[in-house]
């Protein structure tokens, strides 16, 4: 497969920031035994799926509400591998899902994986992930929100070595909402794509998170949302952490359509250097074509405060310590907006691991 592999090209501004080459590199690598993934399902009811290189492990898997079927792929340069049997989450209306679990564990080389969420009218729906293990990693997420319906995604990326690929693809209803929270938290090379609509009046969406990178480990994300109803609202809300000669890359995109009046869209994109050597690139854009609008965007990097660190070893904590808590405190808002206490807490138990190795 590798040697047929298309990939898009680095001169495409969308992916001037990809790391194609150790997609590339990952997909090529040999395979291994598989990492135990039972250990990575989070203390929650409900479903509870195991995919080992794409591949349902039945017997270590608990179904519920979730059935398995084909998922058409689209036209994405990534998301277009994603080809055949997938997952599937359809909810009638008023329908409420007790949490769903996936684990994604992958051995090495490339595997692929196509999903899809529907909720009907007034439905509601949570959905964790977690990826592990090594190798090329793919995955296209198409979600469809009725009017009303509720969605809240979130993902953790803590694969030892390789890359993840995620696509979204959404389009939401009158009133619908997503909140989608990200955490890059392992030392594979990563990028996070979506394409986000919100197609009925009042549609809401939250998409963010954060991304640690070390070593020289790239990650990005690569999110457009674009308004096409009135009254729409819109948060991207993005923190990335950079040691060594890593490098993390964050582009945020609005569109706000000629007649989506009263949109309301916010962009938050905040880098942290933990040293010089490392790289953060930062990249807001918005389109606006309506005239009554509210949309802003703030976009810095910078480094620790110093004073800030003098002030907490004065008072007796360690330096490192006192690196922790600030940087802690940077990538706290990204996570707060988990709304279950217990997801919450895992990504913060993940951000709390990454810190005590990189510091």
């Amino acid at each position: 497969m590798s040697e047929t592999l298309e990939l898009p090209s680095t001169h495409d501004e969308a992916w001037r920031w990809a790391d194609l080459a150790a997609l590339k590199a990952a997909a090529e690598s040999a395979r291994g035994p598989a990492e135990d993934g039972a250990p990575h399902f989070l203390d929650l009811p409900g479903a509870r799926l195991l995919f080992v290189d794409g591949v349902l492990d039945e017997g270590a898997s608990d179904l519920h509400r979730v059935m398995l079927g084909t998922v058409e792929a689209g036209d994405h340069p990534l998301g277009r591998h994603a080809l055949g049997q997938g997952w599937s989450l359809r909810l009638d209306e008023d329908a409420v899902a007790w949490p769903v679990q996936i684990v994604h564990v992958a051995t090495g080389a490339a595997n692929h994986l196509p999903a899809e969420i529907v909720l009907g009218p007034d439905a509601a729906a949570q959905v964790v992930e977690t990826y592990v293990g090594r190798g090329w990693t793919n995955r296209l997420t198409r979600v469809r929100l009725g009017a009303a319906a509720r969605l809240m995604h979130a993902v953790r990326l803590v694969q030892d070595a390789g890359f993840v690929s995620l696509r979204t693809e959404a389009e939401l209803g009158e009133g619908a909402s997503i909140v989608a929270t990200h955490l890059g938290a392992g030392d594979a090379g990563s990028r996070i794509d979506a394409g986000i609509v919100l197609a009925g009046d009042g549609g809401f969406a939250e998409f963010g998170g954060a991304l640690l990178t070390r070593g020289s480990q790239r990650q990005e994300c690569a999110v457009r949302v674009r308004h096409a109803a009135p009254n729409g609202q819109s948060h991207q809300l993005w923190r990335a952490v950079a040691a060594d000669t890593s490098a993390a890359s964050l582009a945020a995109a609005v569109e706000v359509a000629r007649h989506a009046q009263k949109t309301d869209g916010e962009q938050s994109l905040r880098g942290l250097l933990l040293q010089r050597t490392a790289t953060v690139n930062l990249k807001p854009e918005l389109e606006i074509f309506a005239d009554d609008v509210k949309c802003a965007h703030g976009a810095t990097v910078g480094e620790l405060d110093a004073r800030a660190l003098f002030y907490m070893q004065s008072r007796g904590i360690p330096k490192a310590r006192a690196q922790a808590l600030l940087t802690r405190a940077f990538v706290a808002d990204a996570l707060e907006r988990i709304g279950n206490e217990a997801v919450r807490a895992a990504f913060e138990e993940d951000a709390d691991a990454w810190l005590e190795g990189a510091l």
